[in-house]
């Protein structure tokens, strides 16, 4: 897997005009730091239609979180940059992309607190782009593997406090959490069957888990096993709130079954729970066979459309 280098955060504002054959709509982008201090910062992706005069509509906002099991890689990795655009592209949307802090420097909940804080600075930032394309009323957080992760615990923070700190004109409408990256103690089916997984290997996680947990911990903290707890009462706020949450995962994905039984614990908390199960994914699908990856953008756009609708 190819992956670019990973910048600290960026030195200065800057704005790129990329288009290829595989992005025939080209994507302004754009760096924002958050946090200087911990070397957070955002890249914005912006279909540049919506620089046209004519064009008058906002577009969805989506909050993106990348994967690599919160020790590797970032918002600057090639694959991310290019997975951003295509995804604002196939939505169209504006993606905001976060860059957070890894672990085993910054272990769990830093990524979460950088989560949490990416939307509060989201809202208050006086970025024009996001002013003037972006529908604030209509965001979503979205991940992948350990970032969908950090999109659901990032979720469940925002819920707890959001009679607190009210989030106006900034409102979450729901979660896109594409093959979250959940574990615990007891090892499942899934897990054993492909414990040598090309692309995901146990070991592999383990040691993930290792590095990313808080010290002491073991794979049956809450922010591995999200069943243990059950998400307490934040998963009542989110259910108050009319949030929707989108997941999808895949057979030959080793965390099918963890994923499985996060999607039961959501319905059985009575939450508007979409569940993909696609037969043929294996973990990260969007890397490895990018055409079976095609169809989810149309679940994803459904998504948004129902969820924008009240649906």
């Amino acid at each position: 897997m190819k992956h670019g280098p990973v910048y600290s955060y960026p030195s200065k504002h800057k704005t790129i005009l990329s288009a290829s054959d595989s992005h025939p709509i080209p994507i302004l982008t754009k760096d924002l730091t958050i946090n200087q201090s911990n070397e957070t910062w955002a890249r914005i992706f912006l279909p540049k239609q919506t620089q046209d005069h004519s064009f008058h509509t906002k577009l969805p906002l989506i909050v993106w979180f990348h994967g690599g099991g919160f020790i590797l890689f970032s918002a600057a990795s090639t694959f991310a940059q290019d997975f951003c655009a295509t995804m604002a592209i196939q939505l169209s949307a504006v993606v905001v992309s976060i860059e957070y802090r890894l672990a085993p420097e910054h272990r769990l909940p830093a990524a979460y607190e950088d989560a949490v804080e990416a939307v509060r600075w989201i809202k208050t930032t006086p970025d024009e782009w996001l002013r003037d394309s972006a529908d604030l009323n209509n965001c979503f957080l979205m991940g992948g593997s350990a970032g969908a992760n950090i999109a659901y615990h990032a979720g469940l923070k925002l819920a707890a406090t959001i009679a607190d700190h009210d989030l106006h004109p900034l409102e979450i409408k729901g979660l896109i959490l594409h093959q979250p990256f959940f574990g615990g103690s007891k090892r499942t089916e899934s897990e054993l069957r492909l414990a040598t997984d090309l692309i995901l290997p146990l070991c592999c996680t383990d040691l993930m888990w290792n590095l990313a947990l808080p010290i002491g911990a073991d794979r049956d903290h809450e922010y591995c096993n999200p069943t243990v707890k059950g998400g307490s009462n934040a998963l009542t706020k989110m259910k108050e709130l009319g949030w929707k949450i989108l997941v999808d995962w895949g057979r030959k994905d080793p965390l099918m079954d963890r994923q499985g039984e996060f999607v039961k614990m959501l319905q059985e908390k009575g939450l508007q729970v979409e569940s993909q199960f696609l037969d043929g994914h294996c973990h990260v699908i969007e890397f490895v066979d990018p055409s079976k990856f095609e169809a989810l953008y149309t679940v994803y756009r459904n998504f948004l459309s129902s969820s924008l609708l009240g649906c």
